[in-house]
């Protein structure tokens, strides 16, 4: 088949992929730079970036600061289609974002929490807005309520199945009959959806199919499905490029298809990890006592969390998987070595022109 190009809106992307933005530290400038360098959309996560010790009064700059580093460098490796992922729950968001469109990043990627007010803190049209949904429903309130507050359409959506790594926005008993939200079935509901508004604007609004992407093959099956292109995740993880410690993408290598498991979160929101360690302690309640400096993300309940999500992620991403969450997507016992960005993107356009 035809490869087709990813158009978002003033950025046209020469092939349909999009790296995922992986927090806490795995998706950074080297491995965004790569991607966007082979004509893919590279993101950075804008998640836990700088000195998580620096302490509350010192924190927004320091991560602010760090953000903007992160930007430079990996602008100074590409000149290809970069974005920036967000997490809603980030007691900071409003303050990232606003560092990084002045930092130049034209493509704003937002999940974990809806963007009501994104199109209010990024006016500029020429700065692209791609809200990350799970269902159609949620496109459909996302696209009301920026019609009646901003008059403004999102760029392009990206929809998560619940086959995805990390935080999921699907429920536990969801998860647990997930045929029945396979993207097979949310992709046609959420084309209904922004249809007749694309009809009503005159223009395409892109959908990016996420979670359980794994090959060529598969990226063709959404293409087929009306997708303008996918989101990947983990097979990015297991990348040379990829700025995650050897020990993290080590545990990708050795984990099998029972190893992966759902897991509670301080957000609230059910993930994706592969079993380990922590995950043990956790289980058996052996986990240090709480403390936080600050409160980085909103959602989180410090009375209630029995873990910090922001500790627990650094240190699987800096090589302390024993003490680490290791997020990760449904297909992470599949891969079985470590490429460049290079040889997996290869790969994939072959697969996908054969399928």
């Amino acid at each position: 088949m035809e490869i087709p190009q990813l158009r978002i809106g003033s950025t046209t992307i020469p092939i349909p992929i999009v790296q995922g933005g992986m927090g806490v530290r795995i998706s950074l400038s080297g491995l965004a730079a790569a991607v966007a360098n082979e004509g893919g959309i590279g993101t950075i996560s804008s998640i836990g970036l700088g000195d998580p010790e620096v302490g509350k009064l010192k924190y927004e700059k320091v991560m602010r600061e760090a953000l903007s580093a992160e930007i430079r460098k990996a602008q100074g490796m590409t000149d290809g289609a970069l974005a920036m992922n967000f997490m809603g729950v980030l007691s900071n968001v409003e303050d990232l974002i606003q560092a990084t469109v002045s930092a130049g990043i034209k493509i704003i990627v937002y999940g974990a929490g809806l963007p009501t007010k994104l199109p209010v803190l990024v006016p500029d049209p020429e700065v692209s807005l791609v809200p990350i949904v799970s269902s159609a429903r949620v496109a459909d309130l996302i696209i009301r309520t920026w019609t009646r507050r901003s008059d403004r359409i999102p760029d392009a959506f990206i929809l998560e199945g619940p086959l995805a790594g990390g935080h999921l926005g699907f429920s536990l008993e969801q998860l647990e009959d997930t045929p029945s939200y396979a993207l097979e079935i949310l992709l046609p509901a959420l084309l209904e959806v922004i249809r007749p508004v694309e009809d009503r604007i005159g223009r395409k609004i892109p959908v990016i199919a996420a979670g359980g992407i794994y090959t060529g093959g598969d990226i063709a099956r959404m293409l087929r499905l009306g997708a303008s292109g996918v989101q990947m995740g983990t097979r990015f993880v297991v990348t040379e490029e990829c700025d995650a410690a050897p020990e993290f993408k080590q545990a990708f290598l050795d984990a099998t298809e029972e190893d992966i498991s759902i897991t509670a979160s301080p957000v609230g929101m059910p993930g994706r990890a592969i079993h380990n360690r922590f995950m043990e302690d956790l289980e058996q309640d052996r986990l240090d006592k709480l403390q936080c400096p600050y409160q980085c993300l909103t959602a989180c309940h410090i009375a209630t969390a029995r873990y910090c999500i922001a500790k627990a992620l650094l240190n699987s991403a800096v090589g302390d998987v024993d003490h680490g969450l290791i997020f990760c997507g449904a297909n992470a016992y599949r891969v079985d070595r470590i490429m460049t960005v290079k040889e997996l993107i290869a790969e994939l356009l072959a697969e996908l022109s054969a399928a």
